[in-house]
């Protein structure tokens, strides 16, 4: 029976993922900052383990509290929705520590396990911006645009080992949206000079009727953890698989 550790299973894309592979039978290591297991299922194939992907004696931690893993799915990231002239610098490491530091991190913190055992996967979960860059989403498409091309020189890096590195870019999903993750950091970062390019942006947003589903996103991880061929690329929703046809 196979082991997924995966980031970011308090809500959204993560959660819905750790259900998934649960049900598809496999042990998983559901992690989060703040660990909350009433959100997952009751079964002895299942634990939570407190992660911060930011700190690395907490990602050392869980990979001893884990054991073993087969899959690693690096799903934890922040969003930040605003005008990149008034974005703090703060700010923007902030973005880059979880979503692009925190995945190297993770992944050269599993490295030496599956070099030696000469298998493993890698799942990194970036976004459809890297597919059709957006407005008022700069610093996160920056982060996330740095995962895609650090995935794609690993995977060459890492084919010696018999280790698989995929991406899956999930389109745009309201109810994983960027205010649901990004609170106070967005504060302030529409100010009145953009103000109104902004609301034609969220306008368009409102108007949108083809999203990417959660169980949508979860279904192409776990379709990308089991792929053996050379594929990279594994766009997730409707919107994604056709931006993705388009280029």
């Amino acid at each position: 029976m196979k082991t997924v550790l995966i980031t970011g299973c308090s809500s959204g894309y993560g959660l819905e993922t750790a259900r998934h592979f649960h049900a598809q039978g496999w042990n998983v290591i559901a992690t989060m900052r703040t660990p909350r297991e009433d959100v997952l299922p009751r079964s002895d194939r299942l634990r939570v383990i407190a992660l911060d992907v930011t700190k690395p004696e907490r990602i050392a931690a869980a990979l001893e509290e884990s054991g073993p893993i087969d899959v690693l799915v690096n799903n934890a990231g922040i969003g930040l929705l605003g005008a990149f002239e008034v974005t703090p610098m703060a700010t923007v490491r902030d973005v880059f520590e979880t979503n692009t530091f925190g995945v190297m991190a993770m992944t050269q913190a599993v490295l030496p396990q599956f070099r030696a055992r000469k298998s493993g996967v890698i799942v990194n979960v970036t976004s459809s911006v890297t597919l059709a860059p957006m407005p008022l989403v700069a610093v996160y498409t920056a982060s996330k645009t740095a995962i895609e091309g650090f995935t794609a020189s690993l995977a060459f890096e890492l084919e010696a080992f018999n280790v698989r590195v995929k991406l899956v870019e999930p389109g745009y999903g309201p109810s994983t949206s960027f205010a649901s993750n990004g609170g106070a950091r967005m504060e302030g970062l529409v100010p009145e000079a953009y103000a109104p390019f902004a609301e034609r942006i969220f306008a368009s947003f409102r108007k949108t009727t083809v999203v990417t589903r959660e169980s949508d996103v979860a279904e192409v991880v776990w379709r990308a953890a089991n792929d053996t061929t050379g594929k990279l690329h594994f766009p997730a929703g409707p919107d994604a698989v056709a931006l993705a046809q388009s280029r």
